[in-house]
């Protein structure tokens, strides 16, 4: 039997879409991630020499690299196919490393879309691994594991063990102190707002209601005009109500809604949030999936969507060609727009596409029944974000008209949507109802129906939301598109922030940290600025100009070395205060505080050593247990595995190994649990499964 081609890919479901579009002369293979990288127990990174790190074998792929090099045997030719990023070109490096393959003579190739042409293309054009691809990401992994082998052990010595600094997480969680010093620093200022309600003389009450018009005060002699108490409220009022009402300057004009870009990785996960309540983790799980493969019913499996990490905005002609062709079909020329998008942030890296779908006819209704519930909204969302970027503005008529009444003057405004434009695909949020004001002259007397003072005082800035952190993280140029959706579970899972519904905000440990230690002895590293710049400098190693050892060098040597020699002379160990749950120990009677252990919270009394009392926090499920009717619980084993059991044990011995939902098998009657994107029969032997949604938790 002739010898196949080989292509080596990183995630099994990417390598099933690509076998099936190659046929019979092509296997493909996949590493499933990093095959090599640095050991987790130390270091792994020789500051002597020049930081040169010392890669390993990841523990538990032995198999995928002998079937891996068993392939090599039985092949003509291996193609590098890993992902088309400095991660995937790093890879494809260390796969180079383990098959005895020079890298500068590899076959190495890339496409931004998992599609037959796409692939049979990339196939034709292979190259050498990117060099300068594979230093930048070595420079990104040696610099973070310095920043955090090196800072953390100190963490653990003066604070407590298991926590950790980072290079983009410490300054993120700077932010969000800082964003919560000043809420509490933040001192309310009253105001007053003053509202009108007119309608033109002489209507009778029915049409005098209909045609009326809201106008907000805003102006004292052409000045912005503030009430701040009131006393400024009733003296504007009398002067008000001494005076009449007419109709200032009207201006009618035309206005234009231009549509958005097309998706980058940090605004999609934002839109996402904000949209459809999906976590930046979750948007890209499931962005993940739609770009490797989904099988779709008649076409197969597919990629339905391009690469998914990118900060460009840029489209191929090819993809920009054949969206018009589908308005043109779809919606007429009435409709075709020609928008110029630019990338706003400085330094984007223009290699890859702005996420769009692979197929733009492949409408999301089309195809809604071979998605699962998620995966559908997600689709929907990028697909009418692209099309919508290649349409024309919505057209608006707009007026704007002041109401005048001696010094004072009120404005009102009114729109009404003339032309749809890509609000014909895209709904945008922020899109107002139509509200038109009624034809009015200027000179005209005005009949005021109601003035309305409302007291309101200023309100402290928000808190940061993931969305809202991920845009300022992207504005202050911290992090890149791959980066940002670790980072609030990072900060979550080391309980430096803690979530108020949609909000996040610092814990007692995370702003202790923050200003006792990263502040004081390791500024630069929590400074947006600095953090910034160093993220400019890793981005030249990408694109040759600089070497990763140099960069590596300049921080650990010119600032941190140092930093570290002081902080650990002068810092003394941080006492924190327990976590008090306001209920007494059954023993001792002292108060029961919450503590941090291997396999999760529990309770334990304030009084140890010399009351060792501890109890378990118990996290309930909402499913009542089918045999005895008490709730089913989270409980761990001994080795710390996550399982779920009836709270009426050693009663009732009652066990799933997923988390169960309120809902029974209409085959059996067992309870359904989850397994990843379906849900499924607990009973072993019934085998029945199905789609799972969003109300399924």
């Amino acid at each position: 039997m002739a010898a196949k081609n080989l292509i080596i890919v990183e995630s099994p479901s990417k390598a099933k879409t690509i076998e099936k579009f190659l046929g019979s002369r092509y296997r493909v293979v996949a590493t499933k991630g990093h095959l090599r990288d640095l050991p987790k127990s130390r270091l792994g990174v020789d500051i002597e020499d020049n930081f040169s790190p010392e890669y390993i074998n990841v523990r538990g792929k032995g198999d995928t690299i002998r079937e891996i090099k068993e392939a090599v045997k039985d092949s003509s030719k291996v193609f590098l196919a890993t992902d088309p990023d400095r991660e995937g070109e790093a890879i494809s490096w260390h796969v180079c490393n383990l098959l005895g393959i020079d890298p500068l003579k590899a076959d190495r190739i890339t496409f931004q879309e998992i599609t037959k042409p796409a692939v049979t293309e990339a196939v034709k054009h292979p190259r050498p691994v990117d060099m300068a691809l594979v230093d930048a990401q070595q420079g990104r992994r040696v610099l973070d594991r310095v920043v955090g082998y090196k800072i953390s052990p100190l963490l653990w010595a003066k604070v407590a063990r298991g926590l950790s600094a980072g290079r983009v997480q410490s300054a993120a969680l700077k932010i969000i102190c800082d964003r919560e010093s000043e809420i509490e620093a933040f001192i309310p200022k009253e105001y007053w707002s003053i509202t009108g309600t007119f309608s033109k003389p002489g209507l009778t009450p029915g049409k005098e209601k209909k045609e009326s018009f809201t106008a907000r005060l805003e102006q004292y002699k052409g000045k912005k005009l503030t009430v701040s108490s009131a006393e400024e409220n009733a003296k504007v009022r009398k002067d008000l109500d001494a005076g009449s009402y007419t109709v200032g300057s009207v201006e009618k004009k035309q206005v234009s809604r231009k549509p958005y870009a097309p998706y980058t990785t940090s605004v999609l996960q934002q839109d996402a949030s904000v949209k459809l309540g999906f976590t930046p983790k979750k948007t890209m799980m499931l962005a993940q999936e739609l770009y490797e493969g989904v099988a779709v019913k008649g076409h197969g499996t597919i990629g339905l969507i391009t690469y998914i990490r990118t900060d460009s905005v840029r489209i191929s002609d090819i993809a920009d060609k054949a969206c018009k062709d589908f308005i043109r079909d779809r919606y007429s020329d009435r409709y075709l727009g020609n928008n110029v998008y630019t990338n706003k942030k400085k330094g984007a890296q223009d290699a890859h596409e702005a996420i769009r779908p692979s197929y733009v006819e492949l409408e999301p209704e089309e195809i809604k029944d071979s998605l699962s519930a998620d995966q559908y909204k997600l689709y929907r969302l990028i697909w009418s974000r692209f099309v919508a970027s290649r349409m024309k503005p919505a057209l608006y008529d707009q007026v704007s008209a002041d109401v005048v009444n001696g010094d004072y003057c009120f404005k009102a405004g009114g729109r009404k949507l003339v032309f749809d434009g890509y609000l014909r695909v895209y709904s945008d949020s922020d899109q107002e109802k139509d509200r038109m004001l009624p034809e009015l002259e200027e000179g005209s007397a005005l009949k005021l129906l109601d003035l309305e003072s409302e007291q309101k005082f200023t309100e402290p800035p928000s808190r940061f939301t993931e969305a809202s952190l991920i845009k300022e993280l992207e504005d202050k140029g911290i992090g890149r598109p791959s980066t940002y959706a670790p980072i609030v579970t990072n900060l979550l899972d080391r309980r430096y922030i803690y979530r108020e519904k949609k909000a996040l905000a610092p814990t007692e440990l995370g702003m202790r940290i923050t200003r006792e230690i990263m502040e004081v002895y390791f500024r630069e590293l929590v400074d947006t600025g600095f953090t910034a710049d160093m993220e400019e400098k890793l981005d030249k190693v990408e694109e040759g100009k600089e070497s990763w050892q140099n960069v590596v060098s300049d921080y650990y040597h010119g600032y941190m070395e140092g930093q570290l020699r002081v902080a650990e002379k002068e810092l003394d160990k941080i006492e924190m205060a327990p976590q008090l749950t306001g209920e007494m120990c059954p023993e001792c009677g002292k108060p029961l505080a919450v503590k941090h252990g291997r396999f999760g919270d529990f309770l334990a009394c304030t009084g140890f050593p010399g009351c060792r009392y501890t109890r378990t926090i118990v996290t309930g499920t909402g499913v009542m247990c089918p045999k005895c009717g008490k709730e089913i619980i989270e409980k761990r084993s001994r080795k710390g595995k996550l399982f779920y059991g009836c709270s009426g044990y050693p009663d009732c011995d009652q066990v799933y190994w997923y988390r169960p939902v309120d809902k029974k098998c209409p085959k059996c009657g067992s309870l359904l649990v989850i397994r990843g994107r379906s849900l499924q029969c607990s009973n072993a032997e019934c085998g029945y499964h199905e789609k799972r949604t969003s109300e399924d938790k």
